[in-house]
């Protein structure tokens, strides 16, 4: 559970790398609450009453869409900072996030990017998150 919230911890900090781990392991945690909303909001509908054009949601419905806006509102800045960071990793600059607003294929891009391992050592933004030494590398 530590790996989950460590975003959260580091809420705005844009400086230095995060492992994968970090990175996906976040991406799991929100993966799960906004499941939780969806049971949450499922729970709303009225589906014994859905050939009855005049029924209405429950307020259940309305508790889940609340819940899960409010979450992405206040996650969405630990989103944006652990991606920078894990960009930051393979020593990258953070602004390639911005490659998230090409339609396609620029989430693609960011997926693969988020799925290669750092660069080992120390680079530009920081020590390695893993601990690895440059020698590590030929050992």
């Amino acid at each position: 559970m530590d790996w989950m919230t460590m975003a959260l911890r580091r809420y705005v900090d844009f400086e230095g790398r995060s492992q994968r781990k970090e990175y996906w392991m976040f991406q799991l945690f929100q993966v799960l609450v906004y499941l939780l909303c969806v049971a949450i909001m499922l729970a709303g509908v009225p589906w014994n009453d859905m050939d009855n054009p005049n029924s209405q949601p429950g307020p259940l419905l309305w508790v889940g869409i609340g819940l899960a806006g409010l979450f992405w509102l206040g996650t969405l800045l630990p989103s944006i900072a652990v991606t920078v960071r894990r960009f930051h990793d393979q020593d990258q600059t953070g602004w390639l996030y911005l490659l998230y607003f090409i339609p396609y294929i620029g989430g693609i891009v960011v997926f693969v990017f988020m799925c290669l391992d750092g660069t080992a050592g120390d680079n530009k933004f920081g020590p390695d998150p893993k601990g690895r030494g440059a020698m590590d590398v030929f050992s």
